[in-house]
């Protein structure tokens, strides 16, 4: 099964237009836009899109970090 396009799947996901999702990463939504209807990502905006979707998922962990030192804090005071 061939696996679907990076940028379509991303902007699906995160419920981003092309535009959006190029702000985001520093590219240009008609490059985008392109790679999407082409299929043809090159590996910089490959890594590109890999790096904001772990950027994404670290700021989700360390802010639940937040809140669990928040609790503690409240627990043991």
């Amino acid at each position: 099964m061939k696996e679907e396009n990076i940028v379509k799947r991303v902007c699906k996901e995160l419920g981003l237009t092309y535009k959006q999702l190029g702000e985001k990463i520093g590219v240009s939504e008609s490059s985008l836009r392109s790679a999407a209807s082409t299929g043809k990502i090159s590996k910089q905006l490959q890594k590109a899109i890999e790096l904001y979707l772990e950027n994404l998922e670290l700021k989700k962990e360390l802010e639940e970090f937040h809140e669990l030192k928040k609790m503690l804090k409240k627990w043991t005071s």
